[in-house]
């Protein structure tokens, strides 16, 4: 299956800059055209991290409510991007 992730990322307990500093460094260990899941929790990565991968020259595939919606978890996102393929590790820094 080509499309299945194969990268996940769980940044529900981490604040903005760090949500997306993780998100960069797990993207830069990637090879193009790898998925990875990120779940992410609050209005402000919620807005930020998909914002910076697509600036990063990443495709933004889906963001959507995490399916579970346990106690505490209203406001958890899933995030699924796909590094692009003409990025290197060394790009954008």
């Amino acid at each position: 299956m080509r499309n299945m992730a194969k990268h996940y990322l769980d940044i529900t307990s981490d604040t903005c800059p760090l949500t997306f500093v993780k998100t960069k460094i797990l993207i830069e260990s990637m090879a193009p055209g790898d998925i990875a899941v990120v779940r992410l929790k609050g209005a402000e990565p919620l807005g930020n991290v998909p914002r910076s991968v697509r600036e990063h020259g990443h495709q933004v595939i889906r963001l959507e409510p995490a399916e579970s919606r346990a106690s505490g978890e209203d406001d958890v996102y899933v995030l699924t991007l796909r590094k692009s393929a003409g990025q290197s590790s060394n790009d954008n820094e």
